[in-house]
C-alpha cells in the first residue's frame, strides 16, 4: 500500500447528508488530497460537479473541482431524509468494495460517509451494531478499538455503546489491556508517535478516592496499569477523569483512555465539536469517519458541515503516510 494512493470515501446512507458533504469536502481540498467517492453519481446533489473514474489511480487526473467517482450503481434515487430499503444492500456493498480496495493497495485507507443501521437492518438484513463491527469482521480481526481524535485530543472509550449501568460488569481486566495495547501499537503506527504517553482515567468519582467511591478502580483498573507499565508502557491512573482535559493537562499526553462512553465523548465534543473524527484502531487498515450520522433533518437543504468529513480524509491521508 502507497501512501499516494488516494483515500476511498464511502458513498454512506445516500439519502443522508454523505452525499453533499462529499462534494463540499472536495470543493474544500482539492487536489492536495488524492481521494475517489464510491456511489452512485445521481445521489450527489443536483449540479454537482464529479467526474466517472474506471480506477481508484485515476482520482488523481481529475481536476480539483470534481469530484472522484468510481461508479457504484444503486436500484433507487436518493430521498433526502427518506432512506430506501432497496438502497440498503448496496451502501453495504460498498463498503466491502472499499475494503477490497484498501487490501489490494489501490487505496491508501478507507474514510466512511454515515449510515443508518436500523436502515440497513431493515433494508438488507444487516447484522452488526455498526460500521466498525462490520469493518472488523471483514478483516477478520477479534477485536478494535474506537478512537476520537481532533487536534487537541484523542481519546478512546474502553467501554462504548451500552447502559451506564452495565459498564462496570463489561469493564474487565482483559478488555482494558486489550484496548491499552491496540491503542498503544496504534500510536506509534499510525500516528508516528514514538514513545506514547497515556494516561487512564477511573471509572468512579476521583478514580475511586481510595476505594471510598467505588472499588473497580482499584480492583481492576490499577493492576492492569501497573503490569504493561512493567512491560515498559508509559501510562499514567487511573486519574480523576474531571481533572483530565483542561489543557494543561492535555499537554502530558498523547492519548487519553476513559472508561465509558460519554466519559469519553463529551470532552472532545465539547473541545471540538464540529471537527472531530472517528478513527477505527486495531484493523490492518486505516479507517476514518466524520463523528456525526446522516442528519436526515437537513439532508438535502445544503445546510449540513463538511468540516468532521474534511478532517477525517486529512487524517486518513496522515496516517497512511505515518503507516508507510
Amino acid at each position: 500500500m502507497s501512501s499516494r494512493a488516494p483515500v476511498a470515501l464511502t458513498c454512506g446512507e445516500p439519502a443522508g447528508v454523505g452525499p453533499e458533504i462529499a462534494v463540499k469536502a472536495r470543493q474544500a481540498l482539492g487536489n492536495r488530497l488524492p481521494l475517489f467517492w464510491i456511489g452512485d453519481p445521481s445521489h450527489l446533489p443536483e449540479g454537482s460537479d464529479y467526474q466517472l473514474i474506471a480506477a481508484p489511480f485515476e482520482a488523481a487526473e481529475v481536476p480539483s473541482g470534481a469530484l472522484p467517482v468510481l461508479l457504484h450503481r444503486f436500484p433507487d434515487p436518493a430521498v433526502p431524509g427518506r432512506p430506501s430499503g432497496g438502497n440498503a444492500a448496496e451502501v453495504v456493498a460498498v463498503i466491502a468494495r472499499a475494503v477490497s480496495l484498501v487490501q489490494s493497495g489501490a487505496a491508501s485507507a478507507i474514510c466512511t460517509a454515515p449510515i443508518n443501521k436500523k436502515a440497513l437492518k431493515d433494508g438488507a438484513g444487516f447484522a452488526f451494531p455498526g460500521h466498525t463491527e462490520y469493518l472488523a469482521s471483514l478483516a477478520g480481526c477479534d477485536r478494535v478499538v474506537m478512537m476520537l481524535a481532533c487536534p487537541g485530543l484523542r481519546v478512546v472509550p474502553v467501554t462504548i455503546h451500552i447502559p451506564l449501568a452495565d459498564v462496570p460488569a463489561a469493564l474487565t481486566p482483559d478488555l482494558l489491556e486489550a484496548s491499552l495495547r491496540i491503542t498503544h501499537a496504534a500510536l506509534i503506527r499510525d500516528f508516528g508517535v514514538a514513545s506514547p504517553r497515556i494516561w487512564v482515567t477511573g471509572l468512579n468519582p476521583h478514580a475511586g478516592e481510595g476505594g471510598g467511591m467505588g472499588a473497580e478502580d482499584l480492583a481492576v483498573i490499577a493492576p492492569v496499569l501497573e503490569r504493561l507499565k512493567a512491560e515498559g508502557m508509559d501510562l499514567s491512573g487511573p486519574q480523576p477523569a474531571d481533572t483530565m482535559f483542561h489543557a494543561a493537562a492535555r499537554a502530558r499526553y498523547d492519548c487519553a483512555v476513559a472508561m465509558y462512553h460519554d466519559q469519553a465523548l463529551i470532552p472532545i465534543k465539547t473541545i471540538d465539536f464540529a471537527g472531530g473524527v472517528n478513527v477505527t484502531l486495531g484493523l490492518p487498515f486505516i479507517r476514518t469517519s466524520p463523528d456525526h450520522g446522516t442528519a436526515f433533518d437537513i439532508a438535502g437543504k445544503g445546510l449540513a458541515d463538511p468540516t468532521s468529513l474534511i478532517a477525517a480524509l486529512e487524517m486518513a491521508a496522515e496516517m497512511a503516510a505515518a503507516r508507510n
